[in-house]
């Protein structure tokens, strides 16, 4: 299918080229303001569906609002008339639709247009009337204040919450991309000229901001978010894209002696902790129990042996472990047990506990296996 996107290097629009790119099924033509002009022509010759997303939301001149938004859907239609073209078109309109401001009136004016193109040549019409938009690629300080805290945030730059208490309308971009798709091909979610995505979160602006704040701290509390939470995981994934790109690493604090090291790596409450412990030739560690705690250990590089005791009993259990077979250990509660680095290089084992360390409660209990 060829589809024609105008507005291609715009937020949605280049999310949605994405999308349409990665099924290999479709010929992706992309039209944007630099784009030059006299190829409108020929795209509206040939398309097949076309999702207009082109337009401003901020501009100099109110005038401007009218003109571009109006206008460039004005010569869309005029172009697809021009060539018998009445394949579907899909407007991306905005919930300001309905108010008066001079970007609410030029989408309305677009929306008109829209309907009575549909109703003059019998071509298919969806009309999204988008709230705010979040997500991967969206441009900071313009529309989306998610945006514009994620990109201050991980900055260090100052933001302001005027209205802790405002209630947002937030749609996630990948769903919204997903319903655009579905529409294309035959699937929208509404009736007559009207359309919506399916999928819409209510947040307060103040708990966005406390959230988003969450993320950035997480690289010092080596705290995970809640990914069980479907509004929390497009926030963070999200937050993560807008991080400088010589800011993708960060150290650990790494707990060296003689034996080696330990770094905790995360540490999340109700799911435990996880570190990476590194053994040097010939050291043993551990020689504890513990009442509940459990771990799990993988040894990812090296050679060595875990040994368990359980308390009260002499019968020593060993299991060969080493990075050429990635093998899981459970540690079960009422077993002491150690680990030796039986190799000639560092033994690397990840850890996992069911809970993380509490210095006021240990649960760690020293007994030679």
């Amino acid at each position: 299918m060829k589809v024609l996107i105008t507005g291609a290097r715009g937020f949605i629009g280049r999310n949605l080229t994405a999308a349409l790119e990665n099924t290999k099924e479709h010929d992706v033509l992309r039209f944007d303001k630099d784009t030059a002009p006299e190829l409108l022509d020929e795209y509206c010759s040939k398309a097949e569906f076309v999702f207009h997303l082109a337009g401003v939301n901020r501009t100099g001149t109110q005038s401007d609002f009218m003109e571009i938004n109006l206008g460039l859907s004005a010569r869309l239609t005029e172009t697809l008339k021009k060539h018998n073209n009445t394949c579907p078109v899909m407007l991306a309109s905005s919930i300001q639709a309905s108010l008066g401001n001079p970007y609410g009136r030029s989408k309305k004016a677009a929306e008109d247009l829209m309907i009575s193109y549909g109703r003059e040549t019998g071509a298919e019409v969806l009309i999204y009337r988008f709230p705010n938009v979040f997500g991967k690629w969206c441009k900071p300080n313009y529309n989306s204040v998610i945006a514009t805290f994620c990109h201050n945030l991980v900055r260090d730059m100052p933001f302001s919450v005027e209205d802790p208490d405002l209630i947002m309308k937030l749609v996630y971009i990948d769903d919204l991309v997903e319903e655009l798709i579905r529409a294309m091909n035959g699937r929208k979610n509404g009736t007559g000229f009207f359309c919506e995505v399916p999928i819409v979160h209510f947040v307060k602006l103040g708990d966005a901001a406390e959230l988003l704040t969450s993320f950035r701290d997480s690289r010092n509390t080596l705290g995970i978010p809640d990914m069980s939470q479907d509004f929390i995981k497009k926030m963070y994934a999200t937050y993560t894209s807008y991080l400088p790109q010589d800011q993708f690493g960060y150290q650990l604090k790494m707990n060296t002696d003689a034996r080696g090291s330990f770094t905790e790596f995360i540490r999340e409450g109700a799911m435990g902790q996880i570190s990476v412990n590194c053994i040097k030739p010939g050291i043993v560690k551990g020689n504890h129990w513990h009442h509940t705690k459990c771990e799990k250990f993988l040894a990812v590089s090296g050679k060595g042996i875990v040994r368990f005791r359980e308390v009260g009993s002499a019968h020593v259990i060993e299991y060969q472990v080493g990075g050429e077979v990635l093998e899981v250990m459970d540690i079960p509660a009422g077993y002491t047990h150690n680990i030796e680095n039986t190799g000639q290089s560092d033994l690397v084992v990840v850890m996992w506990a069911n809970e993380a360390f509490d210095p006021e409660r240990p649960d760690t209990y020293f007994l030679e296996v």
